[in-house]
């Protein structure tokens, strides 16, 4: 499966953008200001009519099948959850939405299953950052038919860029089509790292190619 987002717009909430995601492959979209990682997430998951541009999925127009391919995860005020609720309630609703038990046994066996049991009493929103967005990633793979996932925003948890990316190359490792929509700071972060090469080049290096095109886009709009 590949996505192409090409000079996709929503008004004054994003403007033109491109970037692309596909199977096997975890991709980086910068987007900065409050709305628009999400209004992206949005658009990139089928979830949001755009003003102008295209989104194809194999190189067809199919909202319908990206929405029910691609899962949006932990959007800020679209997807993701409440902050208080445990994290058992969270994977109770979630395993509910899978179409399996959505019992706290169930929960906790599932929770277990992932080394993750010890954070079944705590609120989701104290969950450490590579905690909650592995266990977030984990419960959208659960669904059935998704091949896809975008992750919204995992920067604004704090911690280190490094460890979202990599969960981010592991699930797809694992065959899913990735795409992170984070900020300019954790780009740098990433790209200027120790580690870069093995972080990814190629697509930190596609990440900075967009941002560039993008703040041209801006530039030529003022």
């Amino acid at each position: 499966m590949k996505i192409v987002l090409h000079e996709v717009g929503k008004g004054r909430a994003l403007p033109p953008t491109s970037t692309a995601f596909e199977t096997g492959t975890a991709t980086l979209v910068i987007a900065e200001t409050e709305q628009r990682p999400t209004v992206l997430g949005l658009v990139a998951s089928g979830r949001m009519r755009i003003d102008g541009g295209s989104v194809l999925i194999d190189g067809r127009a199919d909202r319908g099948s990206i929405r029910r391919r691609v899962a949006l995860v932990d959007a800020p005020l679209v997807s993701e959850p409440e902050s208080n609720v445990t994290v058992t309630g969270v994977v109770a609703e979630e395993l509910m939405f899978a179409g399996h038990a959505p019992t706290p046994f169930a929960a906790a066996r599932w929770l277990e299953g992932l080394g993750l049991d010890g954070l079944a009493a705590t609120a989701i929103g104290d969950v450490a950052p590579a905690a909650r967005i592995r266990l977030l990633l984990e419960l959208a793979a659960l669904r059935s038919g998704v091949d896809g996932l975008v992750l919204v925003a995992p920067d604004r948890h704090g911690g280190e860029p490094a460890a979202w990316w990599r969960l981010a190359r592991e699930f797809a490792e694992r065959g899913y089509a990735v795409l992170v929509v984070a900020g300019r700071a954790s780009h740098t972060a990433l790209a200027t790292a120790d580690d870069a090469a093995a972080l990814g080049a190629a697509a930190l290096d596609a990440a900075s190619r967009d941002a560039a095109r993008l703040d041209a886009a801006e530039e030529v709009a003022r």
